[in-house]
Parts: structure tokens; C-alpha cells; sequence
């Protein structure tokens, strides 16, 4: 679909990865762009600089809703709340509100998959990239990977030929606005998450399903049927519908399925083995379900199953994902700084067998702690909290009990400060784990740059230190 945007004004919110992405597409498109950030000027020169060369205006310092006057359409970044004074202005004047996921699906000329769920999803979207290009072999053209991991594929949609194929992963925040469905939606599992945004887990739920509310019945719909979240949406499925999961497939239904530890897809009656069982290389069961839902994914894009063992073989997995930092003093170090809810770092831990020491903290998204807090007390040696949230986790923790897990239990303000308190408990055998459970925005940009500093100090130890 083409969209004129000769001459149109409008606002974007938010200076961030995707706002400035979209500005690039919509100025080299001819619109008149303004972007909006509550931050000053001087907090914003990189960003600034990125668009030099590009005609854009921006509107620093707050979120003025009077800018939205003569503006024909209000763009938001991903964390960007709808109840922004601007965004509650130009609803109010009936002016739309989009965002970039929105703005690429209009204009994409090529088959689309978006990935979404509350966990797992860019491992799977990583994984469902690796076999497509494992795979090519005349399918497809180029293969396009980004979304909310990577670039914003709005950055290369120009670029896209019909023989392509765009895998992409979509978070709440990029669904919520979605009024197209990608060709292949995928909705891995549905658990709490980011409810300082969406208030509500009917709010969150619902945004989520925007990614196949809005499919055609040429459409295909992949839900995870183990998951009550995911599999509650089997209702609102437009086009054909898979599942998968480590349940018995019902009879009648196609998707994948686990069977004596192998792996297998049923469509249309015939039975597909899959063979990568023998070639994952990530930990834990959650990431075995991730690349259950990846061969799934691929076969509805029409990938071997040879792809699909060419694409998994080898993976250890993505940065910041249980990714292992080094071993010192007999101790192993995992970051796992991308598990910024509680469901996370609870399938964090069910992934190690040994003792574990646990870095727990951030900033809290209003999500319950209690499950998380009996898990620690049945699996975890010793926990370190930091952060923002630490005051919140020590009271779901409770009354230590003398004799029983965690067997120590330290309150810290900063993550460095959590790194070195860990340190001086690690023993030969153990795992010290970094999967906080909260968020990074009290002391980082975001959870890279958290699982960076981490691996940095920790990187940065010698066998002196004690």
C-alpha cells in the first residue's frame, strides 16, 4: 500500500530508537516532522546530531499538548504512554494515533512474521532469522530481522522487494496501535509483564492480540497452548490457527509437539520430525519451548526442517539471555540482565541445577513478587538485591529463617555494589546469576547497557579479589 506523506505534519514522541527511525522514513517521505521529548537539548545531541540532515523541528522539554494544532497525525515511541497530555489531545480532536510498527505494515511489500509474548520472544524471533537464512535456497529474497530487537525495520521497508521476507518482533507497546496483522502472527505465552503501563492484565492481554486480531483467513495464527494467555486468544484467530507446546497435540489440531524428547510438526494429517533436538545448546526448558515455536514458525514460512537444524545448530543464545560471562574462582557467571519481570527470573533459575547465588533488583513494573519469592526460597543459596525495588522484594522475601534458603540475603543500593557483594559468597560449583526481575531505568539506559556493565565487572575481576 502506498501512502503519501508529501507535506503532512506530524509529531512524534519520544527521541528514542523507533521515534527516530520513523522521523527518517517520514522526512525522506516529505512530511513535516516534529519530534517531541520532555528532555532539554543538551541531554539530546547525539540523537539530534543522527538527524542533521534531515528538515525536522523539534519541541523540547515537555509534552505541551497545545503543539498538536494543524497536525494531521501523532506518532508515539515505544515508551510512550497513551496517557500522554499529547496523545490525550489529539484523541480528543480526533487526530490518529500510530506508531512506526503501524507506519511499516502499511507500506511492507513483502510477507511479514511478527513474533510477541511476554517471554522468549526475541530468542525466537533470533532463531526464526537463523533458520531463514539457513534456508533461503530460492524461497525467498533477502531476509529481514528487526523490530523491536535490532533496527526498526521502518529504517529499510524502502528497500523490501515482494520476494522478501520480514521477521520481526512486536512488543505490547508496538501492538497495542496495530490495526494490520503480519501474515504469520505468533503470541508465544502471555504472563504479567509491564503493568506499569498497561495498568491491567485484560489492558496488556488486549494489546497483545492486536498482532492477529487483524488477519485475513489466508493468515496463519501460532499460539503456545501450554500457556493460558496465549491459548485464551484461540478465540479471536482470523485465519488458519497452529500451536505448540510439551502437551499432547489434540487430535485434530496441526502445530508441534514434543514425543520421547524429539521434536515433530502435524499439518494437514502428515507427520514432520524435526531434527534439532540433538543440536540446542540453550539452557532450560523455556528456551527448548522457544525453539519448538521457532521450527513452527519457519515451517509456516515454508522452511525445512534441514533449515531448521542449519539455524539452531550452533546458537548459545543472544546477549543479556543466561548468557554466560566466565568462570572465576570456580564459580560460574551468567547475565541475564533482559529478564526484567519476575516470570523471567523464575524460568532463569528452573534452568540451573546447582547452587546459585542470585542478583535480584531494578525497578519495579508493578508486577507480583510472591511466586518468584517461594522459588527463592526453595532453589536459591544467596540473594543480592539492589536497586529501586529492593525494598519491595525484601518485604515478598519475608522473615529470613536461620537454617533454611537463601541462607544469606543482602540489601545493596547499586548493581556494581550487588557484583562485588556476590563475589565475596561465590564458592567453587556455584552459579551467580544476574536475572533481576525488575527493570534497568533506575541506574541504566536500558538492559543492555546494565548487562554490559555487569559483564564488565565481572570481566574485570583477578583471582586477588576477595
Amino acid at each position: 500500500m502506498t501512502v503519501n506523506w508529501r507535506n503532512k505534519k506530524v509529531i512524534i514522541i519520544g527521541a528514542a530508537r523507533q521515534g527516530l527511525a520513523l522521523a527518517r522514513y517520514l522526512a525522506r517521505h516529505g512530511a513535516q516532522v516534529t519530534i517531541n521529548d520532555r528532555r532539554a537539548a543538551d541531554q539530546l545531541a547525539d540523537e539530534m546530531q543522527s538527524l542533521a540532515r534531515f528538515e525536522v523541528k523539534w519541541a523540547l522539554g515537555s509534552h505541551d499538548p497545545q503543539i498538536v494544532t494543524g497536525v494531521d497525525q501523532v506518532f508515539i515511541s515505544g515508551g510512550v504512554p497513551l496517557e500522554n497530555p499529547i496523545v490525550q489531545a489529539a484523541r480528543q480532536q480526533g487526530i490518529p494515533v500510530s506508531n512506526d510498527t503501524q507506519v511499516f505494515m502499511d507500506v511492507v511489500s513483502c510477507k511479514t512474521v511478527g513474533i510477541t509474548g511476554s517471554a522468549g520472544k526475541t530468542t525466537t524471533t533470533t532463531l526464526v532469522g537463523r533458520i531463514a537464512q539457513c534456508g533461503l535456497s530460492g524461497k525467498y529474497g533477502r531476509i529481514w530481522i528487526g523490530g523491536n530487537i535490532g533496527d526498526p525495520l521502518v529504517n529499510y521497508v524502502d528497500e523490501m522487494q515482494a520476494s522478501d521476507l520480514a521477521v520481526m518482533e512486536v512488543s505490547s507497546f508496538q501492538s497495542e496501535l496495530m490495526t494490520t496483522s503480519p501474515d504469520i502472527a505468533v503470541v508465544l505465552n502471555i504472563t504479567p509483564n509491564h503493568l506499569d503501563r498497561h495498568v491491567t492484565m485484560e489492558n496488556y492481554t488486549a494489546a497483545k492480540a492486536h498482532v492477529l486480531l487483524h488477519q485475513s483467513a489466508g493468515g496463519v495464527a501460532i499460539l503456545g497452548r501450554d500457556d493460558p494467555g496465549a491459548w485464551g486468544l484461540a478465540a479471536a484467530v482470523r485465519g488458519k490457527l497452529l500451536s505448540f507446546g510439551f502437551s499432547p497435540l489434540p487430535d485434530g489440531m496441526d502445530g508441534a509437539y514434543v514425543e520421547n524428547e524429539q521434536f515433530f510438526i502435524r499439518d494437514g494429517g502428515q507427520i514432520i520430525p524435526v531434527p534439532v533436538a540433538d543440536v540446542i545448546e540453550l539452557r532450560g526448558e523455556h528456551n527448548r519451548l522457544n525453539v519448538l515455536a521457532a521450527c513452527l514458525i519457519a515451517h509456516a514460512a515454508g522452511f525445512s526442517p534441514e533449515a531448521m537444524r542449519d539455524g539452531i545448530k550452533g546458537f548459545r543464545g543472544v546477549p543479556h539471555r543466561l548468557e554466560f560471562v566466565r568462570t572465576w574462582r570456580g564459580a560460574q557467571w551468567y547475565n541475564d540482565s533482559m529478564a526484567s519481570a519476575p516470570e523471567r527470573t523464575i524460568a532463569a533459575i528452573h534452568s540451573f541445577d546447582g547452587p546459585l547465588i542470585l542478583l535480584l533488583g531494578g525497578r519495579d513494573k508493578d508486577l507480583p513478587w510472591e511466586d518468584l519469592a517461594k522459588l527463592v526460597h526453595q532453589r536459591v543459596d544467596h540473594v543480592v538485591i539492589f536497586g529501586e525495588a529492593a525494598g519491595k522484594i525484601e518485604a515478598a522475601l519475608g522473615a529470613r529463617i536461620p537454617g533454611n534458603r537463601p541462607f544469606s540475603q543482602v540489601r545493596v543500593n547499586t548493581l556494581k555494589e550487588a557484583v562485588l557483594a556476590a563475589s565475596r559468597v561465590a564458592q567453587p560449583g556455584f552459579v551467580v546469576l544476574l536475572s533481576p526481575g525488575g527493570t534497568s531505568f533506575d541506574e541504566f539506559k536500558d538492559f543492555a547497557e546494565r548487562g554490559e556493565r555487569f559483564k564488565e565487572w565481572v570481566l574485570e575481576f583477578s583471582e586477588a579479589l576477595r
